[in-house]
């Protein structure tokens, strides 16, 4: 993947640019199933891990394959290729005991922000 400079940035809008990238150069860490917990950490700059999230337990539900790390690839520091997982909190987990029981949060998160719990 080349760095998006201003020139290119129509192009990119109108036929679009996938960061999806080969997923048997990557093996996964975790499978669904599996227990997590989001990272806490507190990086320096942008990144797409919530806060709400950092620190708290989940389960894998689906691991949708292979894509650049935007965290590195947005500063310049390589793709860092690796698996994005659909991951499920219960919102009992994320906002305390008088959240609805019965439902759940579901969201990507790259394998980067991810530990088994």
């Amino acid at each position: 993947m080349t760095l998006l400079t201003p020139d290119t940035v129509p192009t990119v809008v109108k036929t679009g640019a996938s960061t999806r990238r080969a997923a048997e150069a990557v093996a996964p860490r975790f499978k669904a199933g599996d227990r997590v917990a989001a990272r806490n950490m507190n990086p320096v700059g942008h990144t797409r891990l919530p806060r709400y999230v950092r620190g708290k337990r989940g389960v894998i539900h689906q691991d949708h394959g292979v894509f650049v790390f935007p965290d590195t690839s947005a500063h310049g520091g390589g793709e860092k290729p690796q698996h994005v997982y659909n991951v499920r909190f219960e919102t009992s987990e994320l906002w305390g005991p008088t959240a609805d029981r019965r439902a759940s949060l579901y969201i990507d998160l790259w394998e980067d922000y991810l530990e088994p719990a």
